[in-house]
């Protein structure tokens, strides 16, 4: 049988996990900066705890996983009989792989509520999994990279992430720009429009607009039940580019009001930060998950079609979910497959993010071997990253392998190097080679 993976998931070569790690390591020292502690939850979570947090196209998207043992003992035999999938699941799993990193963050949350001080400020970098359609961009196993305060309201935070957002991008070399919306005001635009109890309904098929662009936007709004008369007035104010602008548009809606003065308050605190990337107000961007009910964000690459790589909001009821009222949230996640992606698209990584050793130590025969393993453990000691390689065989496959791993060193070890206590080191770029002592070739590969 040829051997395979599921679809939507990939292998790392090590050149790969090394600039996977160097983009976390990026984030990382960021998030600390800001004031970030990590977390880890589980792969599975309780499907209890998973469903209707993502909007009815998030569920859809849930991996189940199967009952332990005979999960069919305890199955809707109705349901099995009639070939019901989704009346079926709830008998035969429980537990399902996690969607993302926030709905397991609230979860944690209101069990540890007694252990963490508040307002908690936590990163969590781990993978989740999707059963969405693969594509370049878009795959079924990836990895979310979260930053999430819980405690507090201050819309101080919201321009933080904000900055978090532009740092990290900055710190990448990548362009991009990042666009805010606040769902009040998505909430004003159905109310203004008259059609408040379609919200949901009208978030749905805007959240669309860049895949399918307005008329099928319109249409989409249409099939679920949204008058023509308010389809109008909506596409009115989508097509609004400031805050000002909107102002006039929403003087009937409280809510759009709030949603109005609540994002305007978030680029007053940013006129204090010099932001390196494009900050653009966009009020078609809707973020299809349910749970926003605020300030919401999203990033994109400039000189890259890939869409999002990066996005988030406030979400005041999530922990309300699980039992812990009026605690107020307010994250934003990170693409680390796409903007692996992006990075690798335009040859963004460093050279030193793709460096896994620094030297390789090559023996002629075995009393060579043996002084060089002895070598070799002055250099390790010294935190230089080396290897011996481990049979003094021909030096044509010894040499093979040091340009296979794309060391930039190799110290050769031989009976003239034994006797006087050095090595030939050779620099395999420019390929000087010259006799060097231990402490020599320390200093310089350090």
């Amino acid at each position: 049988m040829k051997p395979s993976i599921p679809k939507g998931t990939r292998d790392f070569s090590p050149v790969q996990v090394a600039r996977r790690n160097y983009i976390f390591q990026t984030m990382r020292t960021v998030f600390v900066k800001y004031g970030f502690q990590p977390i880890e939850t589980p792969a599975m979570e309780n499907l209890s705890t998973l469903t209707g947090k993502y909007g009815e196209e998030g569920d859809k998207l849930l991996f189940k996983v199967l009952n332990n043992g005979d999960f069919l003992s305890k199955a809707d035999t109705e349901a099995l009989e009639a070939g019901d999938s989704q009346k079926l699941a709830p008998s035969i799993a429980r537990r399902g792989l996690r969607y993302d990193l926030t709905v397991p963050f609230a979860r944690y949350v209101v069990m540890h509520q007694n252990d963490i001080a508040f307002p908690f400020k936590r990163y969590q970098i781990q993978p989740v999994w999707r059963a969405d359609r693969p594509q370049k961009g878009r795959y079924q196993e990836f990895y979310q990279c979260d930053v999430d305060v819980v405690g507090s309201q201050s819309l101080m935070l919201e321009a933080e992430l904000v900055q978090i957002y532009d740092e990290v991008f900055s710190k990448l070399g990548l362009d991009v720009s990042i666009k805010i919306n606040n769902r009040k005001i998505l909430a004003g635009m159905a109310e203004a429009a008259g059609v408040s109890d379609k919200f949901v309904d009208m978030t749905i098929a805007i959240d669309k607009l860049d895949k399918i662009g307005m008329d099928k936007v319109r249409e989409e709004m249409s099939e679920r039940g949204i008058p023509e008369a308010s389809i109008k007035q909506i596409v009115n104010m989508l097509e609004v580019k400031s805050l000002e602008a909107l102002r006039p548009l929403m003087a009937n809606s409280p809510m759009g009001q709030k949603g109005i003065e609540e994002l305007q308050t978030v680029f007053d605190f940013l006129e204090a930060a010099n932001l390196n990337n494009q900050l653009n107000f966009e009020i078609t961007l809707a973020r299809g998950l349910s749970y926003y009910t605020g300030f919401i964000v999203e990033v994109a690459a400039n000189n890259v079609e890939m869409g999002s790589i990066g996005g988030g909001g406030r979400y005041d009821d999530l922990t309300g979910i699980f039992g812990l009222k009026d605690v107020s949230g307010v994250g934003v996640s990170f693409g680390a497959a796409r903007i692996y992606d992006v990075m690798e698209t335009l040859d963004l990584f460093p050279k030193e993010a793709e460096e896994n050793i620094q030297l390789i130590l090559i023996a002629f025969d075995e009393a060579s071997h043996r002084y060089a393993f002895k070598c070799l453990q002055k250099i390790r000691s010294a935190g230089i990253k080396a290897e011996l390689y481990p049979d003094p065989i021909k030096l044509k496959k010894q040499m093979a392998y040091a340009n296979a791993r794309n060391t930039p060193y190799i110290a050769l070890a031989g009976s003239n190097e034994m006797e006087k206590g050095m090595l030939s080191l050779k620099n395999m770029e420019s390929g000087v080679q010259e006799d060097k002592s231990l402490d020599e070739i320390i200093q310089l590969l350090k």
